[in-house]
């Protein structure tokens, strides 16, 4: 049985998929704790969030690309074990709460605020959740690489461009044990439809 995306699979599936297991999983994870740093050290949102955005496209290319390859190098039966562990493991991950190096909030600027925002996003994000979650969707769904990109980016986005316009008191508002907690049953639910091969939406 096959893990990588049917004929049956809709492109939207795994660009919405990843835009939603993407924007649960940011929230409250070091890479939104930057972009929250970030905001109140330079105040100029829009060089900031042009850096976030130019970042995770890199970043998410790259690893969703690392995922469709092992998903080539691997074979898609011993892939499909992988994938529905890894997917169960992000699920205990995404409980973990995340704390903010400060090395990574003390970047110089030399670069401007655009370049320092796109060299510490990028940096940051190098095995975070974010990340290995965007390397499982990509080998999930290997034949929609372009919109697993897409979904991924978009989510970072929605839940970054409010940290950055509306900072910590927008962060201290949020549920985020609840958050985590439904974004940890759905990692939870993709990887047991992943293991027991469901035909499913997933």
């Amino acid at each position: 049985m096959g893990i990588v995306s049917r004929p049956g699979d809709s492109l939207m599936n795994a660009f919405l998929i990843a835009t939603a297991l993407v924007a649960l999983a940011e929230m409250g994870d070091k890479t939104q704790l930057l972009a929250f740093l970030l905001a109140a050290r330079f105040r100029k949102p829009v060089p900031i969030v042009a850096g976030i955005f130019v970042a995770t496209i890199v970043n998410h290319a790259f690893a969703g690309a690392v995922g469709m390859w092992l998903t080539q190098l691997i074979g898609a039966e011993a892939m499909r074990w992988i994938l529905g562990l890894s997917f169960i493991a992000m699920a205990a991950w995404i409980l973990v709460p995340d704390t903010m190096d400060n090395e990574e909030g003390e970047k110089e600027h030399r670069f401007g605020v655009f370049g320092a925002t796109t060299i510490a996003f990028f940096l940051a994000e190098m095995g975070d959740k974010t990340q290995i979650a965007t390397v499982a969707l990509g080998a999930r769904y290997a034949a929609d690489f372009v919109w697993v990109i897409c979904g991924t980016t978009l989510g970072m986005m929605l839940a970054n461009v409010p940290a950055v316009y509306l900072g910590n008191h927008f962060a201290q508002k949020l549920p985020l044990k609840l958050i985590h907690g439904i974004c940890a049953a759905i990692f939870a639910a993709i990887g047991v439809f992943v293991l027991v091969g469901s035909t499913g939406i997933i």
